[in-house]
C-alpha cells in the first residue's frame, strides 16, 4: 500500500498516521528515537507491508505486471490500490478526501518537531503537488509514477505503467476491493491487540 492508503488505516490517531507515514524512510531499531505513538506507526507500516507483500490477491494484481516492470510492479501496485483508494473514497469515509487530506497536511506541519528529515525534505512538494489527492485520477496516477520512474534514471519504466491500469482497470480495481477489505480487518485487529 501506498501514501494514502496508510494514512488512512491508521484511523484518527495524528502521530500514528506521521509515523505510518514516514516509515519507509526509517530502517532498522532507528525508529526507537520517536515519540512512542510514532514508534508504534511505524511498527503498524510493516506489519501492513508484510501482510501486502504475502497476499495472493496483491501477488495476483504484481504478477500481471512481471514481465515489463520486474521488481518494481509491487510498488506500482501500491500505486495503483491508492488510486482505488482515493477514487471510491466515499466507500471509505464519511470525510471528505480533500478535508481528510487537509487535515493530515495540517497534522505534519504541527509536528514537524517529529518527523524524519526525509519527511520534511518531501512536504513542500507533497502539498504543492497534492500527491493524496490527485492519486483520484489516471492522469495523477502517471504524474507520480513519472517522478519515481524519474528517481531511478528512468530505468524502472514505471512512467509507462498507466497503460496497464487502464487496459486492466476493472481487474485491478476488483482485486483492490478484496484485497483491501481483508486488510482493514487485519489492521482494526491489530490495532486492538496493542
Amino acid at each position: 500500500m501506498n501514501f494514502l492508503a496508510h494514512i488512512y488505516l491508521s484511523g484518527d490517531n495524528e502521530l500514528l498516521k506521521i509515523g505510518n507515514f514516514m516509515a519507509d524512510g526509517i530502517r532498522g531499531k532507528h525508529f526507537e528515537s520517536y515519540p512512542l505513538e510514532i514508534q508504534k506507526g511505524i511498527m503498524l507500516h510493516r506489519a501492513i507491508d508484510t501482510f501486502t507483500d504475502a497476499h495472493p490477491v496483491f501477488r495476483q494484481s504484481t504478477k500481471r505486471l512481471h514481465q515489463h516492470y520486474h521488481h518494481y510492479a509491487g510498488v506500482i501496485v501500491d500505486i495503483f490500490y491508492d488510486h482505488f483508494l482515493a477514487k471510491n473514497w466515499n466507500n471509505y469515509s464519511d470525510e471528505k478526501l480533500e478535508d481528510f487530506v487537509e487535515r493530515f497536511y495540517q497534522s505534519l506541519r504541527d509536528n514537524n518537531n517529529v518527523v524524519s528529515e526525509r519527511t520534511i525534505k518531501i512536504m513542500p512538494i507533497l502539498f504543492k503537488e497534492n500527491w493524496l489527492v490527485i492519486y483520484q485520477t489516471i492522469n495523477g496516477i502517471d504524474h507520480i509514477l513519472t517522478q519515481m520512474d524519474s528517481r531511478t534514471k528512468n530505468q524502472s519504466n514505471m512512467r509507462f505503467a498507466t497503460t496497464e491500469l487502464q487496459e486492466f482497470y476493472t481487474d485491478f480495481e476488483n482485486e483492490f476491493t478484496e484485497f483491501f477489505e481483508e486488510l482493514r480487518t487485519f489492521v482494526e485487529q491489530k490495532i486492538l491487540d496493542e
